[in-house]
């Protein structure tokens, strides 16, 4: 066989082992619903006042995914537009949309992974409900920008980039729901937004990060405990609305008002995010008694963004679930599906300790 005979074969195998690669890509579906990752400011210096302030139209799907054609390295990727809203105006039953949308998907056996495009306001809420109604160990990545895309050093592409890596990862099977964000990879149950504006604002102070992406692999150093997606015992399938679940926000001198409001407009479960370790003043305490003679379902937790909130006598005594290490917010998402299957204190508490 001659040298170019050879050359030949070679080249052959080359660009035939190049086409298998793409043909075995993992797929990846990106759902879109907006936030600043889908937004354009009026100039290169709008980095916190963009979107309909300017007069300007948020960017779709399709246009997200040709910006960032790095993406297409990793997975063969396709993307639905669910809605296209900031994350401060997203509703219950975009919850439920969302979700059951992927469950739908994750079903098949074509779609190896989930991307969610999201607002950074309300994402570990998100995030978390998923974790707990998600029915399948595929990745499911949820992912924004703290910038604009029109804005200096725009964070969005390269935040989604190395979603759709982590989603295409089979190392990142069996993780939960996650998060991507500057390079980081965070469990739902554990991250949550600590800065307004800054690039870096996402973290998990109680838990850790999940892990890192470097150069779009993900490289984890822990695992979540806590029960999620293929564990979770609650099911959305047929719901087409959660049961109401306020939070009230303790301060210095805080009475009852807020939470027989909360009860006057049918609450039936209310979480006091109290201070220090679940205290409250006494008119708050008082209140909440009231409340919770009347059937509805108190959970005590804490304003302070760590450290756990474990059973207290006096609230024990009172029939209240302590919130664990869940934040105001995440322990309002447990306990509106909490309410889906039971009104049992001790069971309710025992999704606490599990969730």
């Amino acid at each position: 066989m001659t040298l170019f005979r050879i050359l030949g074969v070679a080249v052959m195998m080359l660009f035939s082992s190049v086409s298998i690669a793409k043909t075995n890509q993992p797929n990846v579906v990106i759902l879109a619903t907006g936030g600043t990752i889908a937004s354009r400011g009026s100039s290169s210096m709008s980095l916190t006042d963009y979107g309909k302030s300017t007069g300007n139209q948020p960017i779709g799907i399709q246009s997200m995914i040709d910006a960032v054609p790095e993406m297409l390295n990793f997975a063969h990727v396709t993307g639905e537009q669910l809605y296209n809203v900031g994350s401060s105006k997203l509703s219950l039953d975009n919850w439920l949309t969302l979700a059951k949308r992927i469950n739908q998907l994750l079903k098949s056996d074509k779609v190896d992974g989930i991307v969610v495009t999201h607002g950074t306001d309300t994402m570990e809420e998100t995030a978390y409900f998923l974790n707990l109604v998600v029915k399948s160990d595929k990745p499911v990545v949820l992912v924004g920008s703290m910038r604009p895309s029109t804005g200096l050093s725009a964070d969005g592409p390269l935040n989604l980039a190395n979603a759709v890596a982590l989603a295409a990862s089979p190392e990142a099977k069996g993780k939960g729901v996650m998060v991507v964000m500057n390079d980081q990879i965070s469990s739902a149950f554990g991250v949550t937004k600590t800065n307004t504006d800054n690039a870096a604002t996402f973290k998990d102070p109680n838990t850790g990060y999940l892990g890192y992406m470097q150069n779009f692999k993900p490289f984890f150093v822990s695992t979540p405990l806590q029960k999620h997606t293929t564990q979770s015992e609650f099911d959305i399938t047929n719901l087409d609305t959660l049961p109401r679940v306020d939070v009230n926000f303790t301060t210095l001198g805080s009475d009852g008002v807020l939470v027989d409001a909360a009860v006057k407009a049918g609450a039936k479960g209310i979480v006091n995010a109290g201070v220090g370790h679940a205290n409250m003043p006494v008119a708050t305490m008082e209140s909440l008694e009231k409340a919770k003679a009347k059937g509805v379902v108190i959970v005590v937790g804490s304003r302070i963004n760590s450290g756990i909130v474990t059973p207290k006598g006096k609230y024990v005594k009172a029939g209240f679930v302590s919130a664990m290490m869940h934040n105001p917010q995440k322990a309002r998402i447990l306990l509106m599906l909490a309410l889906t299957k039971t009104h049992n204190i001790q069971e309710i508490q025992r999704m606490f300790n599990e969730y």
